[in-house]
């Protein structure tokens, strides 16, 4: 049957597998059969490899945004709650669905016009995420540095804490429940830190 729900089924798959596997090593077929779905399906929603691809980019993105905008808005005016509450937010996800983040780091490994196809899809959060940062340092609430480069560290700190636990098992951590729990609290713990006012 092809519905609205069978393209969601293929954006779903593809994104696991593209964060798993790597987006070159997945072909159409390999999608097409995870989703119990032959390959014209696929092409049916997505005209090329190369529109899926994109696709699956901004379903990525959406994820987390949708994420990280009800983290924002669950926390009252204080800097340093929002950023923690951004923090938890997108540590869940990358803890519960690796191949999400996998995915973002892919495309350091992806033809160009997709690179600038998820760059243009995340400017407006990033500019947002900046000039946020900035006015909380004027006011003094914020430690104060570039913070298009905090930014950056940020989302570098989450996601790589987050996505690379062979990294983290070589300096003891332990990948089960507790040490989640550890992982998460620590950096919370140097994310409020670095933060902290002058």
């Amino acid at each position: 049957m092809v519905n609205g729900s069978t393209r969601i089924r293929i954006l779903d798959t593809a994104l696991d597998l593209f964060g798993t596997r790597g987006v070159g090593t997945v072909s159409l077929d390999d999608i097409a059969d995870a989703v119990g779905v032959r390959k014209q399906t696929v092409l049916y929603w997505f005209k090329s490899r190369s529109g899926l691809i994109d696709a699956v980019l901004d379903h990525a993105a959406d994820e987390l945004l949708v994420v990280v905008e009800a983290a924002i808005r669950s926390r009252g005016d204080e800097p340093l709650d929002r950023v923690d509450a951004v923090v938890c937010a997108v540590f869940r996800p990358v803890v519960r669905r690796p191949a999400l983040l996998g995915l973002i780091r892919e495309v350091t490994r992806l033809d160009e016009s997709h690179i600038n196809h998820l760059r243009g899809r995340l400017s407006a959060v990033v500019d947002r995420c900046v000039s946020y940062l900035t006015s909380e340092m004027e006011k003094g609430r914020l430690r104060t540095c570039d913070p298009m480069v905090l930014a950056g560290l940020l989302y570098s700190t989450v996601s790589g804490t987050g996505t690379e636990p062979i990294v983290l098992e070589t300096f003891g951590w332990e990948p089960n429940a507790a040490g989640l729990r550890q992982v998460r609290r620590e950096l919370r713990g140097f994310v409020r830190a670095a933060l902290q006012p002058n």
